[in-house]
């Protein structure tokens, strides 16, 4: 882990001062070219701390590996403004923060989300948003399989090595990693896990009592009755988790199984320098 702190240090300091133009990448800019599978990354624009919570930085480490892959990814800010930007995804990607500052839940946008639900839109759920209000947990475990609720859930940090995985599409090609993450664990799901392949366990070791069920789950796939996917993962804090190959092919390989997309028997294509990571990071905003 020695690596990820220097890196993480190196990308405090990155997010101080522009780094380069990726900065800035395009907004909802159409697909070059039509005829590939498009994926709409939703990112919050908000500021956390330095390294924890790049939306926007994530979100575009993440654009810049779907591209390797024959997807066409397209960025929105906090939620697309052009109606043309969710036409025809082929699957969401969520990366903004949960609960009450959900941006699924403002602004009236429910009917456009079940819209895509319901035209079997592929659902990637990252972080916090696995987190809903609790009036609302029964409709999300409809489209993800599972939420993360105030009263039962919990959310801690903890370093966490994953190097045993299922026999899922997903895991295709994932190396062994380890990473410090901001985990939201204790989710409630579907009634008996019906359509839910857990993926990824991790429990908080200054926990007393031992897990029991899918308490531990924080990883997930969800296929919907009616039809569609959905992919979970509730970590995503730290940029420098970008770091790992198995952390990034984890993340795009399901992307593209919750896009309906074959993923390759070895995994996505997920190259990227880890020197390159704080040259995604958005400067920190001007104290007032």
């Amino acid at each position: 882990m020695r690596f990820l702190s220097l890196l993480a240090g190196a990308l405090a300091l990155a997010s101080v001062a522009r780094a380069a133009d990726k900065n800035d990448p395009p907004v909802e800019q159409p697909p070059a070219d039509p005829k590939l599978p498009k994926v709409v990354l939703v990112a919050g624009s908000g500021y956390f701390k330095p390294g924890e919570h790049e939306y926007v930085a994530g979100c575009a480490v993440l654009a810049d590996l779907l591209a390797q892959n024959g997807v066409a990814p397209v960025l929105a800010l906090d939620w697309p403004k052009k109606p043309e930007t969710l036409a025809g995804a082929k699957a969401v990607v969520f990366l903004f923060d949960g609960a009450d500052k959900h941006q699924v839940l403002k602004e009236k946008r429910l009917p456009a989300v079940q819209k895509l639900m319901d035209d079997k839109v592929g659902l990637v759920q990252l972080h916090q948003t696995v987190e809903y209000t609790k009036d609302f947990g029964d409709k999300a475990r409809g489209w993800a399989g599972g939420a993360w609720e105030k009263g039962t859930g919990a959310r801690a940090h903890w370093v966490t090595t994953f190097d045993t995985f299922p026999d899922h599409a997903v895991c295709r090609g994932v190396a062994k990693f380890e990473i410090d993450d901001g985990w939201l664990y204790q989710n409630t799901f579907v009634p008996e896990l019906k359509g839910v392949t857990p993926l990824l366990r991790t429990w908080n070791p200054k926990a007393a009592a031992k897990p029991k069920g899918a308490q531990d789950v924080v990883s997930w796939t969800y296929e919907r009755p009616e039809g569609g996917r959905a992919f979970a993962f509730t970590g995503a804090h730290l940029h420098a988790s970008f770091a790992q190959e198995g952390y990034r092919r984890f993340l795009v390989n399901g992307v593209l199984w919750a896009a309906g997309l074959e993923v390759p028997k070895d995994g996505a294509k997920v190259a990227l320098d880890p020197a390159d990571l704080p040259k995604y990071l958005k400067p920190a905003p001007k104290k007032k």
